[in-house]
């Protein structure tokens, strides 16, 4: 599904981290964890496409339309902007071939899904973090992407938005879809999943997070 060779990402003529070659196949739940600014959510950002890589490539097992969704963190939306919730969510139709009946149908479903159904005439800014956390992953569920890259999905959830979260990533993982996930949550990551990448200066590891987390060097400026 992911196929990485050589690639480094960063600002220009200051790669993050030495090359990184790396393999992922379909179906697999992977962890992006590393200490702040060492390249997490860039490395995602390059593999979505949104970024350039400074050098090696990537290939990407996915349709060229609509294989991919990217859940941004949320300092990223303007939060001022004039739309409802459920204008937000809706987005995730966007490429749908679905008729406006079936469109609605689905839509309604994802609110109910993510306990939103009540808040679906608020405005962005009416809405908590969480609620908004809530929404953009509603919006994610509603696309037919095969590839999936989270970016720090637990921002803002409390402990039931946390469990739900966790009920669609088992639910997508079940559906063939293939997930990467930046988290600073490293308990949360230790009971729910196998694999993780470690992304550092000093070189990018991909291992059994358990193995990860008992070699705490790599792991001790994560906040």
């Amino acid at each position: 599904m992911i196929t990485c060779r050589n690639l480094q990402w960063g600002p220009a003529g200051r790669p993050l981290t030495p090359p990184l070659d790396l393999h992922l196949p379909r179906a697999s739940l992977t962890a992006v964890i590393g200490s702040n600014g060492c390249g997490k959510s860039s490395l995602l950002k390059v593999i979505a496409g949104i970024e350039r890589p400074l050098s090696g490539q990537i290939e990407l097992s996915v349709a060229h339309r609509g294989g991919i969704a990217y859940l941004v963190q949320q300092q990223a939306l303007d939060r001022q902007f004039p739309i409802k919730l459920q204008d937000l969510v809706s987005a995730g139709l966007w490429r749908s071939t679905l008729g406006r009946p079936q469109r609605r149908e689905r839509l309604q479903q994802a609110l109910r899904d993510w306990d939103l159904e009540h808040l679906q005439q608020h405005s962005l800014r009416a809405l908590s973090g969480g609620e908004l956390q809530r929404a953009l992953l509603a919006r994610l569920s509603l696309t037919d992407a095969q590839l999936l890259l989270l970016d720090e999905p637990e921002a803002a959830l409390d402990e039931s938005g946390i469990a739900l979260l966790w009920q669609h990533i088992q639910r997508w993982q079940a559906q063939g879809r293939t997930l990467l996930i930046v988290s600073h949550a490293l308990d949360s990551l230790n009971q729910r999943l196998g694999n993780a990448l470690l992304v550092a200066a000093s070189g990018c590891r991909y291992a059994p997070i358990r193995e990860l987390l008992t070699r705490r060097s790599g792991l001790e400026k994560v906040a």
